[in-house]
């Protein structure tokens, strides 16, 4: 083993578990009040089950030997899974490091049906989903499965990842039904500033998620590095062009979401391609993004947050524009049309395809079977009263003990048990 390498990748998976945090803030931002600290437990949430059947089951159907489409269980329990050199990495290192993928890309789901999930309904579900469709799609591009030997380039999760939690996240949206009053109120966020928050904290992250995944300290991860960095620059000046000559403003929210955009594009690029076609890629990426989420809300689907328009179409974008950037001069041997290999952009849309194809056939499924012994969708009053109360008895703001009133043009501070209170003809 390389102690440079253990240290990095020791590095690496500590900040992609931070990026599921990064995502409940991202996302607990962008919901009403009443449901924060429930969006919020759906990102956190995964930390837990998830991590486990990855442990007991979902690492050995991913990475042990098996057929072209799923893993054995060689691994399973962890058998095996030692501190015996991975590479120049400990086994079980590596195993942990893809841990932390397979729990954020359940929690990605979360966003497309936020604010009228049942949360046992959630749970029941991101664990089914990461052994019965993560586990698979990651043997099948980075365990040696059918689409790795079909060429498929996949650096760090454009189809793995993304595509495949955007397929999912449509299919759950469509299955939940919209909201109570979707379309017919407004449904603003309740904290930009936490969204803005969550952004930040994701692009810190995304530098282990990209530049991790070379699995060395060397010149790979820091080509993955640099990219990471240059692409969702791109994106977010592109987005910030679009903004002013539409709209003769840039907003908090468009900002970061061209952020996560930039940086769900370039993960499947981001250790093959040059500097220079990461920016191209990034502002690319972009245009496509935007204009999805002015269609969507256009449209009766109630993709929550926009998983698909963000993470669907920016990992397609990414994946796509892979196939045409691929430099072996970066990536030392991969190449895409740029480098005289325009089979490549095929072979990248058809992995798009295969995946999208079976996540969303495979969660609509799973939904079905579990909608048999658990509701999936909360009733309308407790949709009203909030998720944060009906489903986890806390509130994520409340006023309690030493809350400000507002009376009569004054600040005051009044203990106040359960809820803010109107006094002398003053509003609370």
């Amino acid at each position: 083993m390389v102690n440079a390498d253990v240290a990095w990748m020791l590095v690496s998976t500590a900040l992609v578990l931070l990026m599921t945090p990064a995502l409940g803030f991202f996302y607990g931002g962008m919901v009403r009040s009443k449901n924060a600290l429930n969006t919020l437990m759906m990102s956190f949430s995964a930390l837990g089950p998830v991590a486990v059947a990855w442990a007991l089951l979902g690492y050995s159907l991913a990475f042990a030997k098996g057929t072209p489409f799923v893993g054995s269980l060689g691994y399973a329990a962890l058998q095996g899974v030692d501190l015996q050199p991975l590479g120049t990495i400990p086994h079980a290192l590596f195993m942990a490091y893809q841990g932390t993928f397979a729990i954020i890309t359940a929690a990605l789901i979360s966003g497309a049906i936020v604010e009228r999930l049942r949360f046992s309904a959630y749970l029941a579900f991101v664990v089914s989903w990461v052994l019965l469709v993560y586990a698979p799609v990651a043997h099948w591009v980075w365990g040696g499965g059918f689409l790795s030997t079909a060429g498929a380039l996949d650096f760090a999760g454009g189809a793995v990842v993304h595509v495949n939690a955007a397929a999912a996240a449509l299919v759950a949206a469509v299955v939940v039904g919209p909201r109570k009053d979707y379309g017919r109120r407004a449904m603003l966020p309740h904290n930009v500033p936490f969204t803005l928050l969550g952004a930040g904290l994701l692009w810190f992250g995304w530098f282990g998620f990209n530049a991790g995944s070379a699995l060395a300290a060397n010149g790979v991860a820091a080509l993955a590095f640099v990219n990471t960095l240059l692409a969702p620059a791109a994106a977010l000046a592109t987005w910030t062009v679009i903004d002013l000559a539409r709209e003769g403003r840039v907003t908090a929210i468009g900002a970061a979401t061209a952020i996560v955009v930039g940086l769900v594009a370039v993960t499947p690029a981001a250790g093959f391609v040059g500097p220079m076609s990461a920016l191209a890629l990034g502002a690319l990426a972009a245009i496509p993004s935007y204009f999805a989420l002015i269609l969507r809300a256009r449209t009766t689907l109630d993709d929550s947050l926009d998983v698909v328009a963000a993470h669907g179409l920016g990992g397609a974008t990414g994946a796509i524009l892979t196939g045409v950037f691929a430099d072996p001069a970066w990536s030392g041997g991969a190449a895409g049309l740029v480098a005289g290999n325009p089979g490549q952009v095929l072979t990248q849309a058809i992995s798009i395809l295969v995946v999208a194809l079976y996540s969303g056939a495979a969660t609509f499924g799973i939904l079905k079977v579990l909608a048999l012994a658990v509701p999936l969708r909360l009733s309308g009053r407790v949709e009203g009263v909030g998720l944060d109360v009906m489903e986890h008895g806390e509130e994520a703001y409340t006023a309690g003990d030493g809350a400000i009133l507002i009376s009569q043009g004054e600040v005051t501070i009044a203990a106040v048990p359960d809820a803010m209170t109107a006094s002398d003809g003053g509003r609370a």
